[in-house]
């Protein structure tokens, strides 16, 4: 199954047009749930700390992609608090 987060307020974004947030995907070895529950919410506090804007997780493929201005090894280091095992994949 997909999961999408979306943050609602976009205005800080706008208002500095030469923001380019580019998503990095990382491959996250999820075997339920709880384990996508566990990156759901070290995520959900980086949006809620204004650091991720948006984030996907898709179960099939094992991936999890995030839009933010975290440095792709920053979040590599978030995910990676959850315990799962986590490999940066791209940025695209």
């Amino acid at each position: 199954f997909f999961l999408r987060h979306k943050q609602r307020n976009n205005h800080h974004l706008e208002a500095n047009p030469t923001v380019t947030i580019m998503p990095h995907v990382y491959n996250v070895k999820m075997t339920c749930g709880g384990c996508s529950g566990a990156v759901t919410r070290v995520l959900n506090k980086q949006k809620d700390a204004g650091k991720v804007t948006d984030f996907s997780i898709d179960m099939d493929a094992q991936t999890v992609t995030v839009d933010g201005s975290l440095t792709a090894d920053e979040i590599l280091a978030v995910i990676s608090k959850t315990g799962k095992e986590t490999t940066f994949k791209e940025t695209v």
